[in-house]
C-alpha cells in the first residue's frame, strides 16, 4: 500500500487589505463632502485688538453670544448655523441664566461684529451681567498690522 503524503495546511497569515482600501476611500469621499457644509458660527467681522489670548479651560462648556451688524442676538452651545436663530435681548438673558444655573462653569464668550452698535454691545453686557454672568470675556482677532 502506498502512503499517500499529506499537505499539512498552514493558517494562512496575510490579510486581503482591498475591501477595507474601499471602505476607507467611500468614507474619505463622503468626509470631503460633507466637511464644508458644517459651517459653524454665524459671520460676523471681528474687531482687532493687540492683546494676549485667554486661558479657557478646554474641558469646560463655552458659551458664545453673537451680536451681528444688523443687531441680532444668537446663542450657541454646540449649535451649528443652520440650527440657530436670531433672539431677542431677554430670551438671551433668560436662556443664559438657565444655563449658568444648570452648569455654573460655563464659560461665557462675546463675539461681536465690528460693526454692531455700542449701545446694543453695552445692553447685551447689562443683560448677561442681571443673568448672573460675573465676567465675559470678548473674542478678537489679531491685529493685521501694529499702530
Amino acid at each position: 500500500m502506498e502512503i499517500l503524503a499529506r499537505k499539512k495546511r498552514r493558517p494562512m497569515s496575510e490579510i486581503n487589505v482591498v475591501p477595507y482600501i474601499d471602505v476607507m476611500l467611500v468614507l474619505l469621499i463622503v468626509f470631503m463632502i460633507t466637511a464644508p457644509l458644517l459651517n459653524q458660527g454665524i459671520e460676523v467681522e471681528l474687531p482687532e485688538a493687540n492683546n494676549e489670548p485667554l486661558d479657557l479651560d478646554e474641558n469646560l462648556e463655552t458659551l458664545v453670544v453673537t451680536i451681528t451688524s444688523a443687531g441680532e442676538y444668537f446663542l450657541s452651545l454646540g449649535a451649528t448655523g443652520e440650527d440657530r436663530q436670531s433672539l431677542d435681548l431677554e430670551t438671551v438673558a433668560r436662556q443664559t441664566g438657565q444655563i449658568l444655573n444648570a452648569n455654573p462653569t460655563v464659560q461665557v464668550l462675546i463675539e461681536g461684529d465690528t460693526n454692531a452698535t455700542w449701545g446694543a454691545m453695552i445692553n447685551l453686557i447689562t443683560a448677561l451681567q442681571n443673568a448672573g454672568v460675573e465676567n465675559p470675556n470678548f473674542i478678537t482677532q489679531p491685529l493685521t498690522e501694529l499702530p
